[in-house]
């Protein structure tokens, strides 16, 4: 494994560990160079409530490149509707070790746009 990927493991390891003790539902974030994906877990991490990402069919109608912060606004903007429907309106950010720029941010940003707080 890498020092960059290793890092970034042991980044997300301890923003879960904080997570966990707040026993609150959590937002998980992954990024791939072409897609980004994000679920709503439960605070016991044995139950996904709520997930979306750009391989969904209604956010790659929205939307030509999954790679890119405009499709990271709408996942985050889709995630907050499921999460509404799910009962779901406080969570905890997990990044999952990334850093909170680009589309991450983007994502966050559109989230709390949709009325998720966090």
């Amino acid at each position: 494994m890498s020092d960059k990927k290793t890092s970034r493991l042991r980044r997300g390891t301890r923003t879960r560990a904080r997570i966990a003790r707040d026993r609150e539902n959590r937002m998980c974030v992954f990024r791939t160079p072409r897609h980004i994906y994000v679920q709503i877990i439960d605070p016991t991490g044995a139950k996904v409530l709520a997930s979306a990402s750009t391989l969904e069919s209604q956010v790659k109608t929205e939307v030509s490149n999954g790679g890119n912060v405009t499709a990271a606004s709408a996942v985050g903007k889709r995630i907050a509707e499921k999460a509404k429907a799910a009962g779901v309106e406080r969570v905890a950010f997990d990044r999952s070790g990334f850093r909170y720029h680009g589309r991450v941010k983007a994502l966050a940003e559109a989230a709390r746009e949709g009325g998720l707080q966090f």
